[in-house]
C-alpha cells in the first residue's frame, strides 16, 4: 500500500514556514523570476487542458492579482526553489455564466473571467482533483483551505474586531486585543468497519441515488482517534467495534479537514441507524465492492475516485490494508 497515492497526499512542497515572517524575504519572494500564483473563485481552482488536468498558475506580475482579495499567501517552494502563492479573485461577479450550482457538493459549471489566459477556467475542485499531478493536488489542496480559513475568519475570536493577515497570510492579528489566530484544521475519523468479509457502508441525504460510503466522523475535543472511531460508528448504524488501527491520512480541504483513516473490527453485524447522521447503511460483502468497482453492481455506486473512502476500500479488495 502506497500511502502518497493518497489524492492530496503528496509532500513535495516546502512550507517554507521560516520564511513567512521576514517581510523582506516575502518581498523578495513575489519578484522572483520563477515565482507563480494560483487563483482561487469562491473555492474554485483555475484549471486548463481540455480536462482540466492541470492548474493554471499566472506569474506574479498578472494584471488579475489586482483584484485579489487580500495580498497573495505564500504556500510554499518548489524543489528547485520556485515560489508558489496563492490568491482569492472572488470579489469579481460573473456576468452571463452559470453560478447557480456554485458551492454545491457536485458543480460540473465552469467559470470563464477575462483577462485570464486562454483556455483556463475556474473548477470544482472535486471533479478534477484525480487528474492533478501530486505536486498541483497539493498546492490547490493547501490554498483552498487556507484562503477559505481567511473568508470565515475574519473577525477577532476574542473581542470581535476586524483582524489583519500576518506571517505571508497564516497568521491573523487582532490590532484592538493583540489575539493571534492561525489556521485550523478539523481532524475526521473515517473507518474501514469490516465483519468477517463485509465492509460497512452509509450513505448521507441528499447523496446521488446509489452512492455509499465509509462512515466518518468528527473527533471531539479531549478524544483519542480509537475513540472516535467507536463512537461514530455506534452513534450512525449502532455497532460496536472493537480493535481500531490506524491506516493512513488524508488533508481534505472541503471546507479544512484531516481525514485519518483507520480499520476496524465490528463486534455485532446487527445495525441501526440514527436518521439524524444518515440516511441508510448496510453491510457489503467483498464480492458486491469488487462488483460495484467495476461499475457493474445494479444499485451500489462506491465512494468518488480520490477521497480516502475510496482509497481505503480500494487497499481493502486488494488485501493490503
Amino acid at each position: 500500500m502506497t500511502l502518497e497515492a493518497v489524492t492530496f497526499g503528496g509532500q513535495g512542497l516546502d512550507r517554507a514556514a521560516a520564511l513567512r515572517s521576514d517581510t523582506g524575504k516575502l518581498a523578495t519572494l513575489r519578484t522572483h523570476a520563477d515565482a507563480q500564483c494560483l487563483m482561487l473563485w469562491r473555492g474554485k481552482v483555475l484549471a486548463q487542458g481540455d480536462d482540466r488536468g492541470s492548474l493554471c498558475l499566472l506569474p506574479m506580475d498578472h494584471p488579475a492579482l489586482a483584484d485579489a482579495v487580500d495580498a497573495p499567501i505564500l504556500l510554499g517552494l518548489t524543489d528547485d526553489g520556485a515560489p508558489r502563492f496563492a490568491a482569492d479573485l472572488s470579489a469579481w461577479q460573473p456576468e452571463d455564466q452559470d453560478t447557480a450550482s456554485v458551492g454545491a457538493f457536485f458543480d460540473p459549471s465552469e467559470q470563464v473571467m477575462p483577462g485570464l489566459p486562454g483556455g483556463s477556467v475556474f473548477v470544482e475542485l472535486r471533479r478534477v482533483m484525480v487528474r492533478l499531478s501530486a505536486h498541483h493536488a497539493e498546492l490547490a489542496a493547501t490554498a483552498k483551505a487556507i484562503l477559505g480559513w481567511h473568508v470565515t475568519h475574519g473577525f477577532c475570536a476574542r473581542c470581535g474586531t476586524p483582524t489583519a493577515i500576518a506571517q505571508g497570510g497564516w497568521q491573523r492579528k487582532c490590532g484592538n486585543c493583540g489575539a493571534q489566530h492561525f489556521p485550523r484544521t478539523d481532524p475526521v475519523v473515517i473507518m474501514l468497519i469490516t465483519h468477517g468479509d463485509d465492509v460497512l457502508m452509509g450513505r448521507s441525504p441528499g447523496w446521488p441515488e446509489g452512492m455509499y460510503s465509509l462512515l466518518a466522523g468528527f473527533i471531539d475535543p479531549g478524544e483519542t482517534v480509537e475513540a472516535a472511531v467507536r463512537r461514530e460508528v455506534m452513534e450512525e448504524a449502532g455497532v460496536p467495534v472493537g480493535a481500531v488501527r490506524y491506516i493512513a491520512s488524508q488533508p481534505w480541504p472541503f471546507p479544512s479537514s484531516l481525514m485519518m483513516g483507520c480499520a476496524g473490527e465490528a463486534l455485532s453485524r446487527e445495525i441501526t441507524i440514527d436518521p439524524v447522521e444518515i440516511e441508510d447503511a448496510m453491510w457489503v460483502s467483498r464480492q458486491e465492492m469488487m462488483t460495484a468497482f467495476a461499475g457493474d453492481h445494479p444499485v451500489l455506486k462506491p465512494a468518488r475516485k480520490g477521497a480516502i473512502a475510496h482509497f481505503l476500500l480500494d487497499n481493502w479488495l486488494r488485501d493490503t490494508v
